[in-house]
This record gives structure tokens, sequence and C-alpha cells, in this order.
């Protein structure tokens, strides 16, 4: 079994690795850079140079190029006070020629440095009006492209972190200063696993919001969602998607007073973060010299991971509970009115493109149920789901009751099924103790597999209704050239996918005693 096991993850690792770098290489090398920057409203208003160090930015901060700018570069390699520095500066930040950087020390190293480390250097002229004003700043930036290797290898470099009291690098935080300790949540009345250095306060907290528990110690870092504002996209995954929650708490200035005044907020303030600066603003909420600020909006209702799983699970239940009875009701009324009813069924949801089967579900549920078509149109947010489950549940019931058909008629036919009739067996013993049995056996495999899927949304049926779930991310993502969230989702698609797959054959292992991991066969 631990050979099996090791041998697994070890394939499981290395496909993780081909399929995500068969992704990486489709989006940054397949598909133009400027994709990016279709819908950047900041970009089109820039003109000259700016707009083409803007792209440069935009382009390193998503991973497809390595970028320094002369600035940059001469604020840690000269001292700003010296003239040297500040004739380099003006002398770049003027030059309006075509193909000649300025000719100074300074610049001539910046050129020589980066020549050598494989970057191309561009010089970015600068541009003036009628009236001899600047309007465009001169630029000397080194760019290099950056290969599939290498953003394999960051990729998965950062991909798991840890938050510790140097993870907030600033020079006025003391390390005396720096601790991460349990103390009283006064939010909760519960204890809290609070920092100081760390990038959030609160590293481990309880409150009455499911799931109960919270961490913010731990990080899976996905990569970063261009679509919403530069959020990784695991906290794009996990936020909530529901309406505001308005509710009454405590200014955390106000904390430490012994009757502190309620405000109505939106506030959820478990998830501020460190900053270096703090403005006057924030001193009226958060308290002079507190630099655990910009805490996040709270909302109601599922994440995008919950409300896919939601949706995914109660279909898988309704599935399994229609598919299995009628599927072995089949079975026990072969070519009779059962059957050919339940094969009909079969037939029309395989042949009936995915589709047109939802609008028709929809119809249904609209016209004769008054059931709300979109996601965003429904007024108790419970009802929201029946539409989404039910286009998922039935078909899904169709393909179970095919196959848990077959393999019951396979089971009844076999010859040992015979033998047990010439025994003199019952039916019932019969059908309970081996052909139920058997024909489980490979229903079974596929049991964590639909678990899992659930977490990961389905795309078309997310897509229809609105549903602001995981599928619904990756389609969205896609229209708006969000590379972070394509990579991501297809990070945690495949992951996914490979540990169904792992615990199929460990449930099939326990359940079938013909298949075995050990390589004794005795």
């Amino acid at each position: 079994m631990k050979k099996y096991l090791f041998k697994r993850i070890l394939f499981s690792i290395f496909a993780l690795l081909v399929v995500t770098g068969t992704v990486m290489f489709m989006v940054y090398n397949l598909i133009d850079n400027s994709t990016v920057l279709a819908n950047d409203s900041l970009y089109q208003k820039k003109t000259g140079s700016e707009k083409v160090v803007y792209s440069y930015k935009i382009y390193r901060e998503y991973g497809y190029i390595d970028y320094v700018d002369f600035g940059t570069w001469i604020a840690n390699e000269a001292d700003p006070s010296t003239e040297e520095y500040t004739v380099a500066v003006k002398a770049v930040q003027g030059n309006d020629k075509v193909n000649e950087y300025p000719q100074n020390d300074l610049c001539i190293k910046f050129v020589d440095v980066y020549k050598q480390q494989g970057f191309t250097v561009e010089w970015l002229k600068a541009t003036f009006n009628r009236k001899g004003v600047l309007t465009s700043s001169g630029y000397l930036v080194a760019t290099k492209q950056r290969n599939i290797f290498q953003r394999l290898g960051d990729y998965f470099s950062h991909f798991f972190t840890v938050e510790t009291i140097w993870s907030v690098q600033d020079e006025n935080l003391a390390s005396g200063d720096r601790y991460i300790r349990w103390e009283w949540d006064k939010y909760s009345n519960m204890p809290a696993l609070v920092g100081n250095g760390t990038t959030h306060k609160y590293l481990l907290y309880f409150d009455n919001k499911f799931p109960f528990i919270h961490q913010n110690l731990f990080h899976i870092n996905l990569g970063k969602s261009r679509s919403y504002g530069g959020l990784d996209t695991t906290e794009v995954m996990l936020s909530r998607t529901g309406d505001p929650d308005y509710h009454e708490e405590i200014l955390p200035k106000d904390l430490e007073e012994d009757n502190p005044a309620l405000v109505t907020t939106t506030l959820d303030f478990h998830t501020v973060t460190y900053s270096k600066t703090v403005t006057s603003y924030n001193e009226e909420i958060y308290g002079a010299g507190n630099h655990y600020i910009n805490a996040l909006e709270s909302k109601q209702g599922f994440t995008h991971l919950g409300n896919s799983f939601v949706i995914g699970l109660m279909a898988l239940i309704i599935s399994y509970a229609l598919g299995f009875p009628i599927g072995i009701w089949m079975s026990r009324k072969k070519d009779k009115l059962p059957d050919k009813i339940g094969n009909a069924y079969i037939v029309f949801i395989i042949a009936v493109p995915s589709l047109a089967y939802i609008f028709m579900f929809a119809a249904i549920g609209i016209q004769l149920f008054r059931l709300p078509y979109k996601w965003a149109m429904a007024t108790v947010p419970a009802l929201a789901f029946i539409l989404p489950t039910i286009s998922l549940a039935l078909p899904s019931a169709g393909g179970l009751m095919r196959w848990i058909r077959r393999y019951m008629i396979d089971q009844e036919n076999a010859d040992y099924v015979k033998f047990a009739r010439s025994q003199g067996l019952t039916e019932k013993e019969i059908f309970s103790k081996h052909i139920f049995r058997n024909a489980m056996i490979y229903i079974v495999h596929g049991i964590p597999i639909d678990l899992l899927v659930c977490l990961t949304g389905a795309i078309i049926t997310e897509r229809v209704y609105g549903v602001p779930g995981i599928g619904g991310l990756l389609t969205n993502a896609i229209n708006a050239y969000d590379n972070g969230v394509i990579i991501a989702a297809t990070v945690f698609y495949t992951a996914i996918s490979i540990l169904a797959l792992l615990l199929g054959d460990l449930l099939l292992a326990k359940y079938d005693p013909r298949v075995s991991f050990t390589e004794d066969r005795r």
C-alpha cells in the first residue's frame, strides 16, 4: 500500500506540473501579451513612453516578463543627494533623442549590467508639446521574456506560505514589538491567535459564521486575479457573494473602553491587515498608532466555492436518490414498461445538447413554479439554488440509471448467479448478497470523483443561471483575459481530479477483495 501511494503521489505531482506547464505555455506564449490590457481604462488614457512603461509593469505583475527601469535601479545604486544622481535622472527624463540614451556613467553601467544578464535594453524617448512642455517622460528600461520553467518554479515555490512575525517589512516596527500569541478576542468573546509583524492581525479566530473556525496563518497562493483588483485567486474563491452584511460592532479604536459604543457597519474587523501608511480617516476607525487597518467588507451568503459545492452536493444527492432505485427497478423489469420509459429518458438526456435541456428545465421552473431564472433575481436566496441543482441532478440521474441497469443485468446473467439458483437460494438472497454487491463495485470507484467534483462547479450551468461560483469564475476569467484565474482554475481542477482518482482507487480496494495494492497475491 505504501509503495503504491508513493508512486501515485509522485505521478500526481508530475501530472500537475505537466498540465500547469502546458496551460502556462498556451496562455503566455500562444496568446499575445496585449490581451491583458484590452479592458484596462488606465492603459487607454496613457500616451507615448508612459503607455509602454505601464504595459511593461502590468506584464511584469502577471508573470510575462522581468522588467527593471532606470529610475528604480539608480535609487539603489547611487546616493540621491549627489550631483551625479540628479544629472543622470534629469538626462533620462528629458532626453528626446530617438535612438540614443544619455551617455553618462550611470546610464552606461545600467545598460552593461542588464545586457550581461540577457535583458533587452530599450530607450523610450521623452516627448514635448509645441510649447516645449514635457508631456511624456523618457525612460531607460530593461526587459526579458520569462520561460516556462521560470514561471513554473516561481509559481510552485510560492504556492504555500506561512505568516511569521517577519512577514511585514517595516523598519519602524522593532523586533521586540513583533509577536504571535493567544489573546482574548472581544469581537467573538473567544480566544484568538493574533500577531504583530504578521500580514494579518487575526491568524486564527472563531465566530458564528460557517465554518465557524477561520485562519489567516497558512495561505495557498494560486495566483493574482486582475479582474478582482490583484487579489489572490484563493481569496476570490473564498469571498462571500451575497449582499453587504450590516451589523452592529465596536470600532477597533474603542475596544479598550469600559462601555464602548456600537456602530452600524459592514466591515469585518477580523480581516485587518498591516499597512505602513495610516491616514487620519483610518485613525478615526482603528485608532491612532494602529497599523492594522483595511478591513474587508462583510457579506452574507456563501462563498464562490460554497455556492458551487452546495449546488453540486444537492444535485449529487438527488441524482443518487433517483438513479439508484430507478436503475435497479429497470433491471428487475427488463424489457417491460418501466424499463422502456427509463430507457426513453436516458436516450433523451444523452441525445439532447446540455444547453437545450437546461433551458427546458428553466422554462418549466419559471412558468409552473415561478422560480427565479437568474441568481440575482431571487428575492429568497434559497430559491436561486433550485434550477441549477435540478439542471445538474436530472442528467446525472439518467447516467446512473444507465450504468446501474447495465451492471445489474450483467451480474444477473453471470455463471455464479446461475450456480446460486441451482443451490436453492431465493431471488432476494441472490440479489442482496451477490448481484447488488458485485454491481456496486463499478459504481464505488466513481463516488469520490462525484463528491470532489462538486467543488469545481458546473461551467455551463453556472454561466446560464448567473451563479457566482467556481465555474463562473473561469468563464469570466477567459472573457477578461485574466490569466491568473485561468491558471489557478487549472491547478485547482487538476488537483481535485487527481485526488478523486486516488481516493476512488483506495475505496475500491476496501470494497472489492479482488483488488490489492500489495505485491503479495497469495
